[in-house]
């Protein structure tokens, strides 16, 4: 697939902007003006997508690529979709309004990046001791999560999709041991979402810095402490050469879904049968990724635990019960002064209620009876 290099792409994005000229798929098609039924055709479309994870980023940024292969296989070559990374065409943190604003027609990243512009955003990303990867999954896909989803991001023009998930991550990374809820207060942490506002209301000051200055800014002591993903990725980072301790479990993203924003109106243009090809094979990535994730995690926690010094540790059941209470009260006030978020986190309150009690006679008992 050819690539675009930046100046060429803002180029074209002034010009979207300006009206006179559209990238492909980006304008609004007869069918979308008129209410019909896309059709079969065999116009050829191309489309650009844009990413907050650093080039070919392994499990997550190649997920993406996977996506694009699978779509052109699939569509005979009839919809190409170039992958690009953080900073390649965009900062990372654009990803949001270059979809809304049709100047990619579709962005892959995480909804809880965006909670300064949508507060209700990031319950679809995760909710510090909430849902796991397999329950978060099930609310989306099957508990009306997506259809909560959609109508959050359809005043953007942008069709979300649940396209990844992490699984549940690790606590983090300190060079103090974290005994008690006060061990927090004054820490600066690298941590985002609904986690950050969190830890600053026990005390800490969370830091949200991009990925590729993580390792600088811990090393240099310019923050105490980070969360990033889990085992594999860590590992990747190198941060078991700068930090001490390990710490478990991750409470603040028990199973954090990733997600794929595609542009309204492109999607629109497409005929049937290549929004068919983007639904399946978001789904795909989907599973494709929280596998790799979970299978990667596995084998990189025990190379950190035969090769290294770091030492892993729980957090005490003190500590995180301390935690659950100030969640619990965030999340109450959140959701008192916003009706959208009190919209969406009563529906997945009512989901968490009803599938735990299946969830605790199923996985809950076979994991601590049956092993």
């Amino acid at each position: 697939m050819k690539k675009m290099n930046r100046k060429k792409f803002l180029k074209s994005a002034a010009a979207v902007t300006a009206g006179s000229m559209l990238l492909p798929g980006c304008g609004p098609s007869s069918q979308e003006r008129s209410g019909s039924p896309a059709i079969i055709t065999d116009k050829k479309f191309k489309w650009y997508m844009v990413t907050t994870w650093p080039p070919n980023f392994p499990i997550i940024g190649t997920a993406c690529n996977r996506f694009a292969q699978k779509v052109l296989e699939m569509s005979g070559g009839q919809l190409e979709i170039n992958v690009y990374g953080a900073d390649e065409l965009i900062p990372a943190l654009e990803v949001f309004e270059a979809v809304s604003s049709g100047t990619a027609q579709a962005g892959h990243g995480a909804a809880y990046y965006w909670t300064g512009k949508v507060p209700a955003a990031q319950f679809f990303t995760t909710v510090p001791f909430g849902l796991n990867a397999m329950e978060q999954t099930a609310w989306i896909n099957h508990g009306g999560g997506i259809d909560l989803w959609r109508k959050v991001y359809d005043r953007f023009k942008l069709r979300p999709y649940i396209s990844g998930n992490t699984g549940i991550q690790m606590g983090g990374w300190f060079n103090k041991e974290i005994n008690s809820i006060e061990d927090f207060k004054s820490l600066k942490m690298r941590i985002p979402g609904l986690a950050g506002r969190i830890l600053k209301e026990v005390g800490a000051t969370p830091v949200l810095v991009a990925g590729g200055e993580i390792y600088t800014n811990l090393e240099r002591g310019v923050i105490d402490a980070i969360e990033w993903l889990g085992p594999f990725h860590d590992q990747l980072m190198g941060f078991h050469d700068i930090a001490k301790y390990y710490y478990t479990p991750g409470w603040h993203e028990p199973g954090s879904s990733l997600e794929m924003i595609v542009h309204q109106d492109a999607y629109n243009e497409l005929p049937l049968h290549l929004q068919q090809i983007v639904d399946v094979c978001a789904g795909y990535m989907n599973d494709w990724m929280m596998s790799e994730m979970f299978y990667k995690n596995g084998t990189a926690l025990q190379e950190l635990h035969n090769n290294t010094d770091i030492e892993i540790r729980n957090f005490s059941p003190d500590t995180l019960s301390a935690l659950k209470i100030a969640t619990e009260d965030t999340l109450s006030s959140m959701a008192a002064n916003d009706p959208e978020i009190r919209e969406v986190y009563s529906a997945f309150l009512n989901f968490k209620k009803m599938i735990r009690a299946y969830s605790d006679v199923s996985e809950k008992l076979y994991y601590t009876l049956l092993q």
